[in-house]
């Protein structure tokens, strides 16, 4: 079915869902038996849309980005209470390192807070995934540091993608597996030992499962490279709503086109 979703000012937005959502039923057992069966184990969100909701509100970027970095606290409570084990939140691509360079550094320092305040919660176990080698040394202290005070945390799983690329996620798990190889001396063994699993064991989310759904704000309908070889089973929801005024009303009504879909898996 086309799914809409319609914000103030009649802007409307379509979201293809692959089954009908059945919205009059009224059995509660087969209601939770349903949910069962979609049940989402990863959730991804593009977190799009801060430069244009500052600059619909008459703000500066950093504006932007602050009332975002907020809006991350709010989306992490409602994985929580929805029962979602883990989310990856992607506030900053490998391309976005080359932005302006004083806008850059505001996005950074936004980022490095959240990362601190989130830690300071002592709820979410958070882990960076992407590419820190070109980020100021003070940045990259800051976002370790923060990784490294949740790692005995028993909370939600938390990937936040900073510098991250997807097809360079993929050179690396490939240089790794070669690298690997020529360490142990079995080169020679390195095409019939290719295979998904060799690829999928080395990628930044190793040992974690793909997303089931990936939400991307602001009304762009594109990867951008992300998580090129992780998603290649997932659903997505695209919303015209900008990251910062992303409610739990967009939320619920995200997990619920989520849920009348028929995953086939290519089946």
């Amino acid at each position: 079915m086309i799914y809409q979703h319609q914000i103030e000012g009649g802007v409307t937005m379509q979201a293809t869902a692959s089954s009908t959502f059945n919205a009059c039923a009224t059995n509660p057992v087969d209601a939770r038996l349903s949910e069962q069966r979609v049940a989402i184990r990863h959730l991804a969100v593009i977190l799009d849309g801060n430069r244009r909701w500052a600059e619909r509100c008459g703000l500066q970027s950093i504006d932007g980005y602050r009332a975002g970095g907020r809006n991350v606290h709010a989306l992490l409570s409602w994985c929580s209470e929805a029962d979602i084990p883990m989310v990856t939140l992607w506030p900053l691509s490998a391309e976005n390192l080359s932005r302006d360079p004083e806008e850059l550094q505001a996005l950074l320092t936004v980022i490095a807070d959240v990362f601190e305040e989130l830690a300071c919660t002592g709820r979410w176990h958070l882990r960076v995934i992407g590419d820190l080698s070109s980020l100021p040394p003070d940045v990259k202290r800051r976002i370790r540091n923060a990784e490294c005070h949740t790692a005995t945390v028993d909370g939600l799983d938390v990937n936040i993608a900073v510098g991250y690329s997807g097809r360079l996620e993929l050179l690396h798990a490939i240089r790794t597996l070669i690298a690997d190889h020529l360490l142990a001396g079995t080169v020679n063994t390195l095409q019939t030992d290719l295979s998904f699993e060799s690829i999928t064991s080395r990628l930044y989310t190793a040992g974690q499962p793909d997303p089931d759904l990936v939400i991307r704000t602001s009304g762009e309908q594109r990867l951008s490279n992300f998580m090129l070889w992780q998603c290649a089973f997932s659903e997505f929801y695209f919303t015209p709503v900008c990251w910062p005024d992303f409610r739990r009303t967009d939320f619920e009504e995200a997990l619920t086109v989520y849920r009348s879909r028929h995953r086939r898996f290519g089946q």
